[in-house]
């Protein structure tokens, strides 16, 4: 490795951006449910209540109740309306049944055609990371290019730095791979 602060920290930027477009990529997987209850898909879910929005998981407890059923519990129940108004504003597909003290999502069965269509955004979602760490490459080998220029590391050094960040991105790329494929294998289980 080479002894420069500059290369070193070029590799330390380009680490934690491949580390956040992989941890990214699995915190968007959570929220795609496969037919069975995960209160993931409710992670991003802000509920309007005392004068401003909070994360659902501020105002209650989310627990699964069965393999398809979510049960959501508010602290103060007079939020029942306000956390049932956000379930339906979001997108996620699951009318809540409101029965006075929690709030019930039951999941229903996943068909064939919806299990592709999930599957189709699965894969689309792990191109667009993969386009993300092949950007980061990028960055990182014009840094390095404007070194060289510059006249900070010899070409040798350049070209040691580039191998380096090459063998980074494939094993990135390879990640994002692996998660996508296992949920790929999620969402297809019946």
């Amino acid at each position: 490795m080479i002894e420069n602060e500059k290369v070193e920290e070029m590799f330390l930027v380009l680490d934690d951006k491949l580390e956040k477009t992989v941890s990214v990529l699995k915190e968007d997987f959570a929220a795609i449910r496969a037919g069975r209850a995960n209160p993931h898909v409710l992670d991003k879910l802000m509920v309007e209540a005392y004068g401003g929005t909070s994360p659902l998981q501020q105002l209650g407890n989310v627990a699964t109740a069965d393999a398809r059923c979510l049960v959501i519990s508010p602290w103060d129940k007079s939020l029942l309306k306000a956390i049932e108004k956000a379930i339906l504003a979001s997108n996620i597909g699951i009318t809540p049944t409101n029965d006075g003290t929690v709030i019930r999502l039951v999941f229903p069965e996943l068909t064939e055609e919806r299990r592709r269509d999930l599957v189709k955004q699965v894969r689309k979602m792990g191109e667009d990371a993969k386009i993300a760490v092949r950007n980061n490459r990028r960055e990182a080998m014009e840094t390095l290019k404007k070194l060289k220029n510059g006249k900070e590391i010899s070409e040798d050094e350049a070209k040691n730095c580039e191998i380096d960040v090459e063998e980074a991105v494939k094993k990135s790329i390879e990640e994002v791979d692996k998660v996508v494929a296992a949920k790929e294998k999620d969402l297809m289980t019946v």
